[in-house]
């Protein structure tokens, strides 16, 4: 598939970390430097994101992502994992349990892709700037030359984190840089936005009915595009679940601006001290 960039911290027995969009496993990098002592900690950057060199004619549908994860676990000698993800993270870590139930020991989801709200209507438009080759033009450049758009209302930091105007200038570009330094890489940007705006969870519903692994909810209430409805729902239907935490003052990254809390929980979830 190529060569996908990863964050390793800590050994033992390993838990898997998977970003939104669209950013990259630097933004577990606080959960990590928490949960190091308890984990062999894994932040792969998803195919299309991040620092990953994807193959040119590769898909990256939610689909692909799934078999490179798997793939990459095979590389690195790893048959079982804690599953923490947010966002699109999220989307792909249900149909990795869906598709890999005995590979996954507990799951910690953050606000993300939950059923038929997938994908959320608010992510549409980028679905058809993608279609038409604009996104990373009209998205992602404006916001590498002007960090302040970035932090606006109308910008990354606006739209989905809860302190904007704490997102740095090196984040900005840690985060939006590689996804534009090459012609193939804005097309798998745009690969990658229209692969997620197709509804690949309701065919999985009973997939994740069956799975019976240690499940935890964590949901911040300003976010506007994953209702914490549908955090409950997945409270219904997860016959593991452990309930929902909700976070009155937390927007859609909050796992990256409060590692503390994605720390405590997960340590909750796999019964550490």
């Amino acid at each position: 598939m190529g060569r996908v960039a990863y964050a390793e911290h800590g050994r033992g027995k390993a838990a898997l970390f998977l970003h939104g969009f669209p950013l990259n496993g630097y933004q577990w990098r606080g959960a990590l430097e928490g949960l190091h002592r308890y984990r062999r900690c894994i932040a792969p950057d998803l195919m299309g994101m991040g620092y990953s060199e994807i193959q040119d004619g590769q898909s990256i549908s939610p689909e692909a992502q799934v078999a490179m994860l798997s793939d990459l676990l095979n590389s690195l000698h790893v048959d079982v994992v804690d599953l923490v993800a947010n966002d699109s993270g999220g989307l792909i870590a249900q149909l990795f349990v869906a598709r890999y139930p005995k590979r996954v020991r507990t799951l910690l989801l953050t606000n993300c892709d939950v059923d038929e709200n997938n994908p959320p209507p608010k992510f549409l438009p980028a679905v058809e700037l993608a279609k038409k080759g604009l996104f990373a033009d009209r998205f992602v450049f404006s916001q590498l030359n002007d960090k302040q758009l970035a932090r606006s209302p109308k910008g990354l930091g606006g739209l989905s984190y809860t302190y904007p105007d704490r997102l740095s200038d090196e984040t900005i570009e840690i985060y939006f840089r590689p996804l534009v330094e090459s012609p193939l890489r804005k097309f798998q940007l745009d690969r990658c936005v229209i692969g997620l705006g197709t509804n690949v969870l309701i065919p999985v519903r009973e997939d994740l009915r069956r799975w019976q692994g240690p499940t935890r909810m964590v949901w911040g209430l300003k976010d506007t595009f994953f209702p914490v409805e549908w955090a409950d729902w997945l409270h219904r239907t997860l016959p593991g679940s452990r309930g929902v935490r909700r976070l009155e003052d937390a927007n859609l990254f909050f796992p990256e601006e409060m590692p503390d809390v994605i720390a405590e929980e997960a340590r909750t979830l796999w019964n550490v001290n």
